[in-house]
């Protein structure tokens, strides 16, 4: 079974303090938001260095954690409400890599309803073609890479139970309520399986979100990759090849950079949830209603590893016509 990142740290910070018990009472946490608590090792660092600035984030609500411990390192309006747009695709795929006798392999065939879905909403899309059978890891990528709705409704409506695809999709998104019960986010609320409803979380509920999600092996393969490219069946009876590429720009422009999700709407402005990796350090960090989110982000991560990378950061481009979010 692969190991998580945070499992990693989790286990190296169990054994060094079994090593050197006698040393724990120096030991300090993190400090609170935009404080720092240690001095910076030669190696990256999920702590500020004690000369370090708080970095100024355009978004109204901004969180950044060390995900070995959960301890914050940077924070602004971390505890408010906000809508989360796409973001909530997070949850959808968390729900479906949970279920019971998961089958990644199993065939979902493309319905006319998921294309007319993103249509009628003018929301992203990962272009399924009706009739086409894709794997439930074809529909993961499809849901996390471009954004795409259509996906996230295929899922939604193959992983809920009911006799009416309506019945089917309402309780999938009961799960996705009740999961984040179990995980403790108690300001979050999920109307939908794509995040164009009234879907409203906060930075540190979202932060814990990711953080189980980045759990899941299949996940972290998923939300790592730049672009995926697959066959499926069509309709025709030929092959029909599927190319998508992932909407988070931050991924391949800012070194470590390890997912997670994009998300955008009029109400909830510009969202990111992101993680990024620097020698033993993993940290994870959301913004939620900013101006310039791959700009925020790098100024956290910036803050959190020590570091400058953000002043010379090139993003990404995306090729023409493909999807963003």
């Amino acid at each position: 079974m692969t190991t998580s990142p945070r499992a990693r740290c989790a286990a190296q910070a169990t054994a060094l303090i079994a090593l050197t018990a006698g040393a724990l009472l120096t030991v300090t946490t993190l400090a609170a938001p935009a404080q720092a608590a240690t001095t910076p090792s030669s190696t990256a660092s999920a702590v500020p260095p004690p000369s370090a600035a708080a970095p100024a984030v355009a978004a109204k609500g901004a969180l950044l954690v060390d995900d070995a411990t959960g301890a914050t390192v940077f924070a602004k309006d971390a505890d408010t409400g906000r809508r989360m747009a796409s973001t909530t695709k997070i949850m959808t795929a968390a729900v479906v890599l949970g279920a019971r006798n998961l089958d990644l392999d199993r065939e979902v065939t493309v319905e006319q309803a998921y294309r007319d879905y993103v249509a009628a909403n003018g929301t992203s899309t990962a272009d399924l073609r009706t009739g086409d059978r894709l794997t439930v890891r074809q529909l993961l990528y499809a849901t996390m890479l471009p954004s795409g709705s259509d996906a996230a409704y295929a899922l939604a409506d193959t992983y809920g139970t009911g006799a009416t695809r309506e019945a089917r999709t309402a309780s999938f998104i009961a799960r996705m309520n009740a999961k984040a019960a179990e995980l403790g986010l108690a300001d979050t609320v999920f109307a939908s399986f794509d995040g164009i409803g009234t879907d409203t979380t906060t930075p540190r509920d979202l932060a814990k979100l990711a953080r189980h999600a980045m759990d899941s092996a299949t996940f972290r393969t998923i939300v790592q990759a730049t672009s995926y490219k697959s066959t499926a069946p069509a309709a025709n009876g030929g092959t029909r090849t599927y190319t998508w590429y992932n909407t988070n720009q931050l991924l391949g422009s800012y070194a470590g950079v390890i997912g997670i999700k994009t998300g955008t709407s009029t109400p909830a402005g510009l969202c990111l949830v992101f993680a990024a990796t620097r020698g033993d350090q993993t940290v994870v960090g959301v913004v939620l209603n900013s101006t310039d989110q791959y700009a925020d982000a790098a100024a956290l991560l910036d803050y959190g590893f020590g570091t400058s990378t953000a002043k010379t950061m090139k993003l990404r481009q995306l090729p023409a016509g493909a999807q963003r979010d």
